[in-house]
């Protein structure tokens, strides 16, 4: 079993940026590739990005892979979300997910074992 916990949600305003934390506990964290997932109000959990256990290969949606970054910290047993440039459509709440086996893939939902709270991030204009 790991326990997720994101922080680092908040309010903006639009052109600012965000940084969110997730950390992890209960399993060896570096066994796990890690996403980010984010729903607004109405809609499907989307794709964020995510990243392998070693953190060398990361992967985008395409519409914010100019804004967006992942990042983690084996030692800390952390994985970030660097947020620039928000825009009003950002809006949502961003969930952390951790899942097993190859570092390809991980653009779905059903592929992650594990998931956070979410943390609400609000971008106004």
């Amino acid at each position: 079993q790991v326990q997720l916990v994101e922080s680092g949600g908040g309010s903006v305003q639009a052109g600012g940026s965000l940084r969110l934390s997730c950390a992890a506990s209960g399993r060896t964290f570096s066994n796990y590739n890690m996403g980010w997932f984010r729903q607004s109000p109405g809609k499907e959990r989307e794709f964020v990005g995510t990243i392998s256990q070693s953190g060398v290969y990361t992967n985008y949606a395409d519409s914010l892979k100019a804004r967006f970054t992942i990042s983690r910290d084996n030692a800390k047993n952390t994985v970030f979300l660097q947020m620039n440039n928000l825009k009003p459509e950002d809006t949502a709440v961003y969930y952390c997910a951790a899942r097993t086996g190859s570092y390809l893939g991980g653009r779905t939902r059903e592929e992650y074992d594990y998931w956070g709270q979410g943390t609400q991030v609000t971008v106004s204009s």
